[in-house]
């Protein structure tokens, strides 16, 4: 595979347990805000119970949500749920530095899943017809990007030690009766930080970043 090149390595962000709705503003003000030489970001975080609707949601798909919040928002895709112990990867991407089209880089975040669960002897997938990676045919990571100005926000979810149950209130990504795994119940048992670093080695691998930053402390 040809990796596109950025001189311009990322900044990543720990930005532990976040309400969604403050994150998801943050993203869109960056995004707006940002000029050709702003660095690239990767924000790493977990959200409190949490269903979201992207632009293509419908109703129908959400079936029950009961005590759990529920939001509208500008990423693609249907509706999703995330909680704790599932790892969050925002990134907020020039998609014309990195030489990238939005397929390739829906792509290329598969395949950094894919990687890192190839790390633990899993064997992964993704899916042309329903974007996200797969476990046979159970969905472990979920992704949703809104572009704007070639760059990109919001991200994919990755399910590693969570309550699973939630998913059952919804069709999630708009499957009536898709499957959902995780990384514990297929034998992963280090923690959600060490996941979260290798994930963002193979993540700057495969979009091509040849180096990375932390920010300041």
């Amino acid at each position: 595979m040809n990796h596109p090149h950025s001189d311009n390595p990322p900044l990543i962000r720990q930005r532990g347990l976040c309400e969604y709705e403050p994150i998801w503003h943050e993203m869109q003000a960056f995004t707006r805000q940002r000029t050709s030489t702003t660095p690239d970001e990767i924000w790493l975080l977990q959200h409190p119970p949490v269903f979201t609707l992207g632009r293509n949601a419908k109703p129908e798909h959400l079936l029950d949500p009961g005590e759990i919040p529920v939001i509208p928002i500008d990423r693609g895709g249907q509706v999703t749920y995330h909680g704790p112990g599932q790892l969050m990867v925002y990134t907020l991407a020039d998609l014309k530095r990195l030489g990238l089209g939005i397929r390739e880089f829906v792509t290329h975040l598969e395949q950094a899943v894919i990687d890192l669960l190839a790390d633990y002897h899993i064997e992964a997938r993704g899916r042309r017809d329903a974007p996200g990676v797969y476990v046979e045919d159970a969905k472990i990571a979920a992704l949703g990007l809104r572009v704007k100005q070639g760059c990109t926000y919001h991200g994919l979810a990755l399910n590693i030690d969570m309550d699973l149950a939630p998913f059952q209130r919804i069709n999630p990504c708009g499957y009536a009766g898709m499957a959902v795994t995780q990384m514990r119940d297929l034998g992963v048992t280090d923690s959600l930080e060490t996941i979260s670093d290798r994930f963002v080695a193979h993540l700057l691998n495969n979009l091509g970043y040849n180096g990375r930053e932390q920010p300041p402390e």
